[in-house]
Order: structure tokens, then sequence, then C-alpha cells
């Protein structure tokens, strides 16, 4: 039996995020809980039940399961995604597995009309199998109007940018920096945005026209002094990871960046290595199991070769027998591992650490912690990285709990073909939205850390 017929068998697996950041129980309330309660698990259980059907695929759920968060407006990405400081929206997506497709990884950045854009990641993956990409070429990542128009050659659907405008993120917006956010200033910029002729004559959000009259925009740097800080503003980004039957990981993320942005500002999302991950290695494990018994149990071999060499003129006289496990070939264990993951937080910490290869790398490759035969466990890499005092943490220095620089949480399934799938998570900052199946079976919700 072949390797990937053995993988035929596997207990699929699925954890999703809808962000993390500075959520507090005092800045959520109740009601609020309640509605990202319902929306995790009503995505949870949608994507699980795609999952479970026969032949269903690790690209195919989670990127269903990314846009059902992306049309829920609760989520910092699709309709319901923050904007730039100029009152635009600059979508980010990125797909990658662990085997089965060319490009293995891509990201799209700067989407501004396709309604979903963990689709367009999707397509760019999918696409990527043609010598011509789809005409996107073999290239990984694109940016702006490039990919509004490989969204329209691929048939997916487009909307206005009035699509994305929500009026709580808005008011966010505004609030930043300083601006009015009342409903007729709303609705008068969410028209000029479509272009509708007449609908606001000062300009677009967050920016002003020059003194002297001129096309240049000067962006507005002004911070509301009302706003203490304190309010959970969403610098997170959704996604999911997913493990399907045949042992193929994928984990596909979408945002809409951090709240007023610079536009033009690429996040971790599209990067691949800092936001996202998906990889599969082989691993060698040489077992010596007769050698290691004997040497513990101290046989007569063992004894005898140390009374021979404590007392070499008895060496002459003592016969040694020849240990058995010398004429034995050792045994050479060969098995797939595969992991994926997704981040979510202040991305450009992120992208300076390379966050989330940093932590596949540590799962392949430290020896340190001889764990299950000498294998690294993903939860112990991924915390050291997105945990409490992990690497993302210490990055911030002495700029830590004051800027947003750091925090962030980490969601990922660690795969063994002779242990299962892993569903793992940590996250250093006040709460990461996360959902899950667990070992159980039971779909698990939960915001803060003393929750599980």
């Amino acid at each position: 039996m072949t390797s990937r017929e053995k993988l035929a068998s596997v207990e699929s697996r699925i954890i999703i995020h809808g962000g993390a950041g500075n959520i507090t129980r005092q800045n959520l309330p109740d009601a609020s809980y309640q509605a990202y309660r319902n929306a995790l698990l009503t995505v949870l259980r949608e994507a699980s039940r795609a999952l479970s059907r026969s032949g269903a695929t690790a690209l195919e759920v989670a990127t269903y399961a990314v846009t059902l968060l992306e049309n829920n407006p609760l989520f910092n990405s699709g309709h319901g995604a923050v904007y730039t400081r100029a009152g635009t929206h600059e979508l980010e997506a990125s797909v990658m597995v662990s085997r089965g497709y060319r490009k293995r990884g891509v990201g799209v950045m700067k989407v501004t009309r396709a309604k979903n854009p963990i689709l367009l990641a999707r397509e760019m993956l999918v696409q990527g199998e043609k010598d011509d990409g789809g005409g996107a070429q073999g290239h990984c990542q694109l940016h702006g109007e490039t990919c509004d128009k490989l969204a329209e050659e691929w048939g997916l659907e487009t909307v206005k940018p009035s699509y994305f405008w929500t009026k709580k993120r808005w008011d966010e917006h505004r609030r930043g920096l300083g601006l009015d956010h009342d409903d007729e200033t709303y609705h008068k910029h969410k028209q000029y945005a479509d272009g509708v002729t007449g609908a606001k004559d000062e300009g677009a959000s967050g920016i002003e026209h020059a003194e002297d009259g001129s096309d240049e925009q000067h962006y507005i740097w002004t911070r509301d002094a009302s706003w203490d800080g304190k309010e959970y503003l969403p610098q997170g980004t959704v996604g999911a990871v997913v493990l399907d039957s045949t042992g193929t990981t994928c984990v596909a993320t979408s945002t809409g960046g951090l709240t007023n942005k610079l536009p033009g500002r690429i996040g971790d999302t599209p990067t691949i290595g800092a936001g996202f991950w998906a990889e599969e290695w082989q691993t060698t494990h040489i077992r010596h199991a007769d050698i290691d018994s004997q040497r513990e149990q101290h046989t007569p071999y063992s004894l005898a070769s140390l009374v021979s060499d404590c007392l070499p003129g008895l060496s002459g006289y003592m016969s040694l027998p020849s240990p058995p496990s010398y004429n034995t070939q050792p045994k050479v264990v060969h098995s797939t591992r595969a992991v994926a993951m997704s981040g979510t937080g202040n991305g450009d910490s992120f992208l300076r650490v390379n966050a989330v290869r940093t932590a596949a790398a540590i799962a392949q490759y430290s020896r340190g912690t001889p764990i299950s035969s000498g294998v690294y466990p993903l939860q112990t890499a991924l915390s050291s990285v997105a945990g409490p005092n992990g690497v993302l943490q210490q990055s911030a220095e002495d700029r830590w709990l004051k800027s947003g620089e750091g925090e962030g949480g980490i969601i990922g399934i660690d795969f063994r073909e002779d242990g299962g799938g892993t569903v793992v998570a940590d996250f250093n900052c006040g709460g990461m939205f996360r959902a899950w199946v667990d070992d159980e079976g039971a779909h698990r919700m939960a915001i803060f850390r003393e929750e599980i």
C-alpha cells in the first residue's frame, strides 16, 4: 500500500478565525459576543457539512468558509472590511495548499471589485495549472487593477465599491480621523464612491484637496481626542484551515487590513509566509530498538563489555557474545507530515518576523524535544511565535500594548500520517475570534483565553 493510499482514510478537521486584537469583555458587550458566537458557529456548521461530503477537498471547504465570513459585516473582510485613510477599500486574500497545485500558494491585494476576494485567490491557484496561468502567468502575487480585470475574465461576481460600505466601519474610520460620521455624511460619501455625480463635492473621505485647487491629496492625520484606544478596532483577518480526507491541508485568509491604513499598504494576509502557510514533507525516523533495549536493560553483552574495559586482563578469558542488533539492519520509518496556519492581528508585525512560516519551520526542523519519535508539535512552535511573550510580542519591544504592534494570533492544523490531524491555536492579545470542531466532534467557539 502506498503512502497516498494510506492517507485516503484521514479524519478531516477544520478551524476558523474572525480576527484578533484588543478585544476585552469591557469593549465587547454581551449582545456583540452572542452575535459573533452565532456567526462563527453558523459558518463552522456550514463548512463542516461541506467537509463531510464524499470527495470534499480542503481547498473547496476552506474557501467556502471564508466566503461566508466575507459576506458577514461583523468581520473585517469583504462586506465588513475596514476603510483606508482615503475612505476606500483595498482588500486582500490568499490561499495555500500543502500539495496538489503548481503554484501552491497565491495572494491578491488591493482588490476593489471582486465580491469575494478569496474566490479570486482560489481561481488564481486553480488557473495556475495552465501554462499561462489563465492570464496570471506564473505569478503567485498580483495587485490592484490586474486583480480586478482577472476577476471579470474568470467570471467571478464583481460589485460596485459601495457594496463594501458598512456604517459601523464608517464610524470607526471617521472617528479615528476626527471627522463627521453622521448618517447624511455617510450616504453622500457612499454615493460618491460609486461615481454618482454631485453626491459629494469636497473630495473623497479622509482627504482634502490642496489649497491651490490642484488634485494633490493631503491625508488627514488627526485623531479624535474622544477615542481612548480601549475600543476594539478591527486589525484582524478572517481565515480557515482545513484538513481533508486525503491528508491535504489548505489555508484560506481574507482581510480589509488595518483600520485607516494608508492607501497602497500591503499586509501579511497576501504575503506568503507572513500571514499564511501550508506545507507537506516526509519525515524519516530510524529505529534502533534492539540496540537501545539491550543498553537500557544491561544485557550480558553490555556487562561483559564493561568488565572487559575495566579489567583488560580478563578479556582473553571471557567469551563476549555478539549483539544480535549488530547483525540487523535498522528500521527506517517514513511518514507524511503536513501543517497549515492562518494569522490574524497586526499585519506589519507578522511581516517583520515572517510569523507563520517561522512557526512551520520550528515544527519541521526542531529536534530539541523528542516527542512522538522526534516530532516537534506545531502547537509548541505556534505558541513560541504567537503566544504570550512569543516572537510577535517581542518584536514590539517597548511599544507593546501601546500601539497595537505585535498583537495577534494564529490558528492551524498539524497533520501526521501516523497520528491524524490536531487543531492548534494561540494568541498574545485580549482575544481571538475562533471556532473549531474538537477531537470528539463537538463544535466549539471561543474569544478569550479563559474560555478553553
